[in-house]
């Protein structure tokens, strides 16, 4: 790699961890939550249904908006994102009721952080060589999980001072200009550009007949048992983590008494940020099966006490871990998920392996928002996310790389494809 290059790769990757910064407002949602619940006295369950619907959104518009990313670039897919980024804020903070932030903020807010999201990672890893995806996915990533350190206390503040209203048109005039401008500085490597330490051609020969082939489509992931291995993993370990995130304030002040509770949202976003860029170099180095399995436990013991933590200390020790595993997973994902199936259509391939964390996004923050209403705690919640943890765990020991895809060589525009 040039010293040019080498200079631009590391400014694709800034880039990218600033429009994560801008977006990741969404692990802020448990301040928004709580202002909705004492200022216009929403139901628990009400208030996590504009955030779950987000959720949905950012995962599933991450399957067009990496289709998209892999055939624009990054940079117009992201000053998109800016623009519904804003709309969504600006929008919510007019149409102020249930209906309204499901449609602004859960639907056009959440699609623009889904395409804006699928298009720094896939951009800033393929500057570099494959011994620092790990790394470069924890550092462009881990600006969503670092954003609520700044995005809590600045909501918490903007909420006291000026109410719901106008923080939701001071957060997106601020987002819309953020995102759009560091768009600029976002792009792909040039077309034959190959990294230091990367095999200089993407196939290769296999024998007189067939080519072996490095990238997979989208078509030939889905019929891999490693794509739904690597979804029903990743599923598992985001529902605990999001349904944790979208109420964390009233977890702060009901199970442990905090009243400045918005301080947990800093907190785990703090951990947040150092399990993406940890567990980035450690599944460098120790492989990402063997860190995700560690994790996994981790989360298992955590959720197991989680009930007891009723002190502010004890709570912030197990608010700290599940932070750490949950930042950890949204790095070791998209790592596994360019090492199993290339590089070349990686932003629609890791698109459908996040639909995981949709879902999660959904069925995490609705039982825990359900769970309280009906019994006025969350202890069945954590049982829940213990048990799918200890499931994920196992399953990382039956997960390893996909056989190679061969391409058979024919008369005629298509080739034919199995598997070694």
């Amino acid at each position: 790699m040039s010293r040019q290059n080498f200079h631009r790769g590391w400014l694709v990757t800034a880039a990218g961890l600033g429009v994560n910064l801008m977006l990741g407002v969404l692990y802020a949602w448990g301040v928004i939550s709580a202002a909705l619940i004492d200022q216009l006295g929403w139901g628990a369950t009400m208030t996590q249904i504009p955030y779950m619907v987000a959720c949905a959104l950012f995962a599933f518009s991450m399957v067009p908006g990496g289709r998209l990313q892999d055939k624009l670039g990054p940079k117009p897919i992201i000053m998109a994102s800016a623009v519904l980024a804003g709309i969504g804020f600006i929008l919510s903070g007019i149409f102020l009721t249930t209906i309204g932030l499901t449609i602004f903020f859960g639907i056009v807010f959440g699609a623009g952080m889904g395409i804006g999201y699928a298009a720094p990672t896939p951009a800033a890893v393929k500057w570099f060589e494959p011994k620092k995806r790990g790394l470069i996915s924890g550092i462009v990533v881990s600006g969503f999980g670092l954003a609520p350190v700044y995005i809590a206390p600045l909501t918490t503040r903007l909420l006291a001072t000026h109410g719901l209203r106008t923080t939701f048109f001071f957060l997106g005039v601020g987002f819309f200009l953020g995102i759009m401008l560091l768009a600029q500085f976002i792009s792909n490597p040039p077309k034959d550009y190959v990294p230091k330490g990367a095999a200089p051609v993407p196939t290769e020969k296999k024998s007189k007949d067939h080519d072996l082939k490095v990238d997979y489509d989208w078509r030939e992931v889905l019929k891999t048992k490693e794509f739904y291995k690597l979804w029903t993993m990743f599923c598992f370990g985001t529902f605990a983590g999001l349904l944790i995130i979208g109420q964390l304030s009233k977890i702060g002040l009901e199970q442990a008494g905090m009243r400045n509770s918005y301080l947990l949202i800093a907190l785990y976003a703090f951990f947040n940020f150092a399990g993406r860029i940890g567990c980035g170099v450690i599944s460098d180095k120790l492989g990402r099966m063997r860190t995700l399995f560690i994790m996994f436990l981790l989360q298992v013991a955590a959720y197991s006490f989680f009930p007891s933590f009723n002190s502010p200390l004890t709570l912030m020790f197990g608010i700290a871990i599940v932070g750490f595993t949950f930042g950890g997973m949204l790095t070791i994902f998209p790592s596994a998920t360019a090492d199993y199936f290339g590089l070349k259509n990686f932003g629609v391939n890791y698109g459908m392996v996040i639909t995981a964390w949709g879902i999660g996004g959904v069925f995490g923050p609705l039982l825990g928002g359900i769970v309280r209403d009906l019994t006025g705690a969350y202890t069945l919640s954590y049982i829940v996310s213990g048990v799918l943890s200890a499931v994920g765990a196992v399953m990382t020991l039956y997960t390893k790389s996909p056989n190679p895809v061969v391409t058979k060589k024919i008369d005629g525009p298509s080739p034919a494809t199995s598997k070694i």
